[in-house]
């Protein structure tokens, strides 16, 4: 009777925490793990040219989140992601990519430049109900999202409502203007009184790290990056995202939602 043997990979992913920033990287190999000290498993694997990173972390910023194994019957076929951790052939190339830090909570410990360039810093907003909204002046959306969003702030303000509006020419240029040009627009044709911060990216390398933290918090539909203008996030008093609208959402619509998060009838 034929035996099946099993082949046993180690999982290691490891937490990098540098300046802002988190990096996670995960690697799969064939061996027991050499320790459980974080720097020196990650060292030995630098230093064996198992792993070539195209930037240098901070070492005494490393964790092992987490350690595990799983066993394969040998000569199955392995994912690609096993076949290529686990070939010995080839040396890979780990690629940052950056994430808001696990000590980032909420939406009150981000800080952002206001139109003039001047930081802001989120936590001014603590106990308020917020809406976040990517704004643009020429997106057919626009005629009908800001009405209905200076009707929702005139009617809550006073309840603790607050709205932020960033912003962003991502998608078809549709806020080409300077980010006095769009304050005076936006204040001039459609009355906001609510903040208009300055103009950001919301998506891509280049992302605003508040607005990576509300795609990571919620997802859409077809993935977590904004698909268009006037996506709207709806955050709680205690900074927590809540819920999430796409950009054809009315304003209006949402307003049951906003009631009961200020507690109002």
């Amino acid at each position: 009777m034929k035996t099946n043997q099993t082949t046993r990979f180690y999982v290691l992913t490891f937490t990098l925490f540098h300046r802002h920033h988190q990096i996670r990287v995960v690697y799969i190999y064939q061996q027991t793990p050499m320790s459980c000290s974080s720097a020196r498993v990650f060292n030995n694997l630098i230093t064996q040219r198992i792993l070539v990173f195209n930037s240098r972390p901070l070492s005494n910023s490393l964790k092992i989140s987490s350690v595990s194994s799983i066993s394969l019957p040998i000569g199955s076929k392995r994912s690609w992601f096993s076949t290529r951790f686990c070939n010995t052939k080839r040396t890979p190339v780990v690629n940052f990519s950056s994430m808001a830090t696990q000590s980032k909570q909420s939406v009150y410990d981000f800080t952002v430049k206001n139109a003039k360039g001047q930081d802001v810093d989120l936590s001014t907003f603590r106990g308020k109900v917020l809406l976040i909204v990517n704004v643009a002046s020429q997106c057919g959306l626009t005629n009908s999202n800001y009405p209905e969003l200076t009707t929702l702030y005139q009617k809550y303000k006073d309840q603790g409502f607050e709205i932020l509006a960033f912003p962003c020419n991502q998608f078809n240029g549709q806020e080409p203007g300077s980010n006095e040009e769009i304050q005076d627009f936006v204040c001039t044709r459609f009355k906001a009184e609510y903040p208009v911060f300055g103009k950001v990216d919301v998506n891509g390398k280049t992302s605003e790290p508040l607005y990576t933290f509300l795609r990571s918090s919620k997802g859409g539909l077809l993935g977590d990056s904004i698909k268009w203008n006037f996506t709207k996030f709806l955050v709680d008093k205690e900074g927590k995202v809540v819920d999430r609208y796409a950009p054809t959402t009315a304003p209006l619509s949402i307003e049951k939602d906003i009631k009961k998060l200020l507690g109002v009838a």
